[in-house]
């Protein structure tokens, strides 16, 4: 039998050998691979494009059951304008943000270039330049492992947060508790992109902050600047090879920065319907790495270079990125994260916390 190396899984290239592994190409078939798991009482890791996972060298002693469904149905809005966009939980991401934009439809255009498959982005409330998926998600279709069976969850009660959701939190060993098998999403058909909230992007369109722009230009600005900062995958870069962005972007109490000066970037924090939540602030995470003294390919050069040997180490053209820049393991990219971390924590008595998730592994 053919070893199925999770590092071929993975947009980090990092994790060893799964101990079974399957692929579920029909939404029946992901339903009964997971059920035949865990009546088995075997470990079960459910996995999708493999872009927010940093799995540990020795592998996963388990069942590996690889999300590769597919599947869109666009149909009106009752008493809307609008439609709703469903799509299986292996569509691969951008592939549907680009249809969805193809199509006439506004709202996903900000979330292009976002690695991964369709049913990961409520898992992690995916977001990007302003928009996050608890915005514009109506329903998720998924199979409860506990219950054995099929149910909708509605946004509601999904409990969206930043970058959390109730997929994410409650868990089953090393999987969520409710495997993603369809997501639908409710969009207005129009030309026009949602309002652009981030100064970056709007400079980039010549629009104000608030402002709107044609969704295609947006989707074609958004997919510029990712790869402008390596975060649009790409089997020659080596940039690409990461998790995209390995820190959150810290959250605090309206006016408890601890030692972050006044003049560093602070972005609101938006609710589940995309209100702005004045008591708390978000800091950013590449603006903390930048003036901790960590620069664009820290780990590569100098002293920085034997950490990891060279082998792992921050973009060089995004701080936020920890990148494998070949033959990396497991413990060199935690080397550089922890020495990124470690150096944040003492600069601004900010902690970051990782977003990818770690199997096997401990930041």
């Amino acid at each position: 039998m053919t070893e199925t190396l999770l590092s071929d899984l993975t947009t980090l290239g990092v994790g060893g050998p799964a101990a079974s592994y399957a692929a579920a190409t029909s939404t029946e078939r992901l339903v009964d691979a997971v059920a035949r798991a865990d009546a088995a009482g075997e470990p079960l890791l459910v996995l999708g494009g493999g872009s927010n996972l940093l799995i540990g060298d020795a592998g996963f002693a388990g069942t590996v059951v690889h999300v590769r469904t597919r599947g869109v149905e666009i149909s009106e809005r009752a008493g809307s304008e609008g439609v709703l966009l469903r799509a299986a939980a292996g569509e691969p991401w951008d592939e549907l943000v680009a249809r969805a934009v193809d199509s006439g439809l506004s709202g996903l255009e900000t979330l292009s270039g976002i690695p991964g498959t369709t049913g990961a982005t409520p898992v992690q409330n995916v977001g990007a330049y302003g928009t996050e998926i608890s915005q514009l998600l109506t329903r998720a279709f998924v199979y409860d492992r506990r219950e054995r069976r099929r149910l909708e969850l509605s946004r509601d009660e999904l409990a969206f947060s930043y970058r959390d959701s109730r997929l994410k939190r409650e868990t089953m060993g090393h999987s969520p508790r409710y495997v993603v098998l369809e997501v639908e999403f409710a969009l207005p058909r129009s030309a026009a992109s949602a309002p652009i909230r981030y100064a970056e992007l709007a400079r980039v369109l010549g629009v104000e902050v608030g402002e709107s722009a044609p969704a295609a230009e947006v989707r074609r600005a958004v997919l510029g600047l990712r790869a402008g900062k390596g975060m649009v995958l790409d089997a020659g870069d080596r940039d690409t090879f990461s998790t995209g962005s390995f820190f959150t972007n810290p959250i605090v109490p309206a006016g408890e920065a601890g030692a972050v000066p006044d003049d560093a970037p602070r972005y609101p924090v938006l609710d589940p319907a995309g209100e702005v939540d004045a008591s708390r602030i978000k800091l950013s995470a590449a603006w903390l790495i930048q003036h901790a003294g960590f620069t664009r390919g820290f780990g590569l050069d100098g002293e920085a270079a034997g950490i990891a040997g060279g082998r792992s180490s921050l973009s060089t053209k995004h701080t936020l990125a920890v990148t494998n820049r070949g033959g990396a393991s497991a413990g060199d990219v935690l080397a550089i994260a922890r020495t990124v971390r470690d150096g944040v924590q003492e600069a601004f008595g900010v902690r970051l916390e990782a977003e990818p998730v770690l199997l096997g592994v401990e930041l």
